[in-house]
């Protein structure tokens, strides 16, 4: 029996059920979160997201780590993980609090976020900027990180799923260009993408 079913006898029913209900709240929060990076996960990403792409100011960005396998082999998973860590630190930054951030997995992560004064490229050419410091403590583990976005407004009565394969189309354009940063083109998504990267899916 756990701690928590032994004490709620001891006190009065009303205030028992209330201390129960912010636990298993606070469960379900727990398990909608990525351990590693605090991030959320992709079915609650999902959730948050589609929320904000009721607002026709909002922008959705995929981001992926340049080079990533390359920093766990020469410094190690921990460094790695550090690296993933301050990324996540950077985005949920960048974003705000009225946006959000998701881990996708591995070192993909998603973003939305309510475009109120008309900057989306300036604030993404400025955290790709950021993103490419060296993590806190470690001067030694840094890399760039590939940006693709998307104005919802561009694709009207799109949905999350399309966007977000919209924006990854537009960030391996980024990976394979100067800039890390690309915004999403107009009209039909390219129907090479989905060859291209067999083991990526999009948020259903």
């Amino acid at each position: 029996m756990s701690i928590l079913a032994e004490l709620l006898p001891a006190v009065p029913p009303v205030i028992g059920w209330a201390v129960h209900a912010r636990w298993l709240h606070g469960r379900l929060t727990t398990a909608r979160r990525d351990p590693l990076t605090g991030l959320w996960t992709r079915d609650a990403f999902t959730r948050r997201a589609r929320r904000l792409l009721r607002d026709k100011r909002a922008v959705v960005v995929l981001a992926d780590v340049d080079h990533f396998k390359q920093v766990n082999d020469t410094h190690g998973h921990a460094a790695g993980d550090a690296l993933l860590a301050a990324t996540a630190r950077r985005l949920t930054h960048a974003v705000g609090h009225g946006g959000t951030v998701g881990r996708l997995g591995g070192d993909e992560f998603a973003a939305v976020f309510i475009d109120r004064d008309h900057t989306a490229p300036d604030r993404l050419d400025t955290l790709a900027r950021v993103l490419a410091r060296p993590v806190d403590g470690a001067p030694q583990v840094h890399t760039t990180v590939s940006l693709g976005w998307v104005r919802a407004a561009d694709h009207h009565g799109e949905e999350l799923p399309g966007l977000l394969r919209r924006a990854d189309e537009a960030m391996y354009a980024a990976k394979r260009s100067s800039s890390p940063v690309r915004r999403a083109r107009l009209g039909r998504l390219l129907a090479s993408v989905a060859g291209r990267r067999p083991g990526r899916r999009g948020v259903a």
